[in-house]
């Protein structure tokens, strides 16, 4: 057999080869699209429940973990003393700090060694519409914080936000009876609305019209009925797409010329189906961040009204800070969240801009490398405690494995997509 007939048979191999496997996956795709929905894997225990939010514990038998890269990392079962907290956002769902398997921050803190602990916001129903900001960053924080001391036997936390999961942890830390934060890492979080990025470009277009509107009128968006005024999770998810409308219907191109490639498509359905399944936001945090922080731009005076009796100061936060932005991220701008170094009573204080957008900065597989490894590796050195001996308080409800579902200030990572 001559070599250009041998590579003809062999390329024809490959194409039937392909075309079989994207049959299969279009199949399932139209479908199965359970089956290619990979979030929520990693097993974890539920040790308070509340109204709506609960925690979850995440503790992990395996012996090594797989990496985005390929690569695979080894399970330290030897624990550090200080618990890590991770607060997501509101209006995402709690997979997305279990995206997949080889990108699960869950998984991955836990396997470095860190007893991982995950506030689960809950899902708001219309009797939720109320919850404000003092809500979330006061009571129930505290109510969350206060379940994992008991559990891990710690009175110390390290708090890890990505978005505005990073502003409620900053929120609650300045308030003036917090104790026990030992250091804090936000990705992508909003503190400057007269900064860069599409969050404060809107928040400056409003804030003339809002303050005339506030001046000259009797309108108050606090004084109405929350309740008339629930909207349902996907105008959530529609007003995420519409940052990147093209990006949202490039996608299915990138998967029809990837429908051959199983774990491309699992990859897409997973994240599509993250997307899709957006939570509601209640309506009384809308009114928090348009008034206190849109327009008035309270954080980047280094301060939030909780309410007239209840201030949170910045200027008390006195645990080390790494902050992250995101290279391309056209939400949150990098001045917009390195901003908060410039308020915190802190002295151990690092920023760094990270490669990708919104999202990617915090969930893409680059992340694993120019976020989560330098977060951890910063997290370890400020762990270092004896872990306690008394016994964790038992869980108050189990989970099985999910079958579903200082240094430099300014130190830039690579900036590349």
């Amino acid at each position: 057999m001559n070599d250009a007939l041998k590579r003809w048979m062999d390329k024809s191999s490959e194409i039937n080869e392909r075309a079989a496997s994207a049959a299969v996956n279009a199949f399932d795709w139209l479908f199965n699209k359970e089956s290619l929905v990979k979030s929520g894997k990693t097993p974890y225990t539920v040790i308070h429940t509340g109204d709506p939010m609960s925690v979850r514990y995440y503790d992990l038998a395996d012996e090594e973990i797989p990496l985005a890269d390929g690569s695979l990392l080894a399970v330290n079962k030897k624990k550090l003393g200080i618990p890590l907290v991770l607060v997501p956002p509101l209006g995402v769902t709690t997979e997305t700090f279990d995206l997949m398997p080889n990108r699960s921050l869950v998984r991955y803190m836990a396997a470095r060694g860190f007893r991982t602990y995950l506030i689960d916001w809950g899902t708001p129903e219309r009797r939720h519409a109320a919850l404000s900001m003092r809500d979330y960053a006061d009571r129930l924080m505290a109510e969350a914080l206060q379940a994992v001391r008991e559990h891990s036997g710690q009175q110390d936390v390290n708090l890890m936000g990505w978005c505005m999961g990073g502003l409620l942890a900053l929120i609650h830390a300045g308030l003036p009876d917090t104790q026990g934060i030992r250091s804090i890492v936000t990705v992508a979080s909003p503190i400057d609305m007269r900064g860069g990025g599409l969050i404060a470009g809107v928040s400056r277009i409003i804030n003339t019209p809002a303050k005339f509107i506030a001046h000259y009128t009797d309108f108050r968006l606090n004084k109405l009925n929350p309740e008339s005024f629930h909207a349902p999770g996907w105008v959530t998810a529609l007003a995420f797409k519409l940052t990147d409308p093209i990006g949202s219907i490039t996608t299915y191109w990138d998967l029809l010329v990837n429908l051959w490639d199983r774990e491309f498509v699992e990859s897409h359905s997973t994240t599509s189906d993250y997307l899709n399944h957006m939570l509601a936001y209640p309506i009384g945090m809308v009114g928090d961040m348009f008034t206190k922080v849109a327009m008035h731009n309270q954080m980047a005076k280094g301060e939030f009204v909780l309410e007239r009796d209840r201030v949170s100061q910045f200027s008390r936060i006195q645990a080390p800070m790494y902050v992250f932005a995101g290279s391309k991220d056209v939400l949150v701008g990098a001045s917009t969240a390195e901003h908060v170094l410039d308020v915190v009573g802190s002295t151990d204080k690092r920023f760094e801009v990270a490669p990708g957008g919104h999202m990617g900065v915090i969930l893409g597989s680059s992340s694993q490398r120019a976020v989560w490894e330098r977060a951890a590796n910063w997290l370890e050195q400020r762990s270092d405690a004896p872990v306690a001996a008394k016994r964790r308080a038992p869980a108050r409800k189990m989970a099985s494995t999910v079958a579903a579902k200082a240094p430099s200030r300014r130190s830039k990572a690579a900036a590349g997509a």
